[in-house]
């Protein structure tokens, strides 16, 4: 995950994207889907496939995303919070999108 997050910062999206979906197996294998590391890294993958505007693939990751942070961490929390700021401004870049 954290190699993949280096990649993209570094705009090398295509050689990220695979090492977030591994981080992503190896979370569902080790700690399972309830866990909010695993949250995370989906919303890490959400972010890359929505700074690649692949926006309908990003839109279902950062509601599991959510869903987790909220059962595992509250609707407070920092990362919960993160995640809904993430998912909003992937609707407001869908929105853009459809006024074209």
């Amino acid at each position: 995950n954290n190699l993949a997050g280096l990649l993209e910062s570094m705009g090398r999206y295509e050689e990220a994207e695979p090492l977030y979906r591994q981080a992503i197996e190896i979370n569902k294998k080790t700690i399972g889907e309830n866990h909010p590391s695993y949250a995370t890294h989906l919303n890490n993958l959400a972010s890359l496939l929505r700074s690649m505007g692949r926006y309908k693939e990003a839109e279902p990751l950062f509601r599991q995303a959510i869903e987790i942070a909220m059962a595992s961490l509250g609707e407070k929390h920092p990362n919960t919070k993160t995640f809904i700021n993430n998912y909003q401004s992937l609707l407001a870049k869908m929105s853009e999108n459809n006024k074209d």
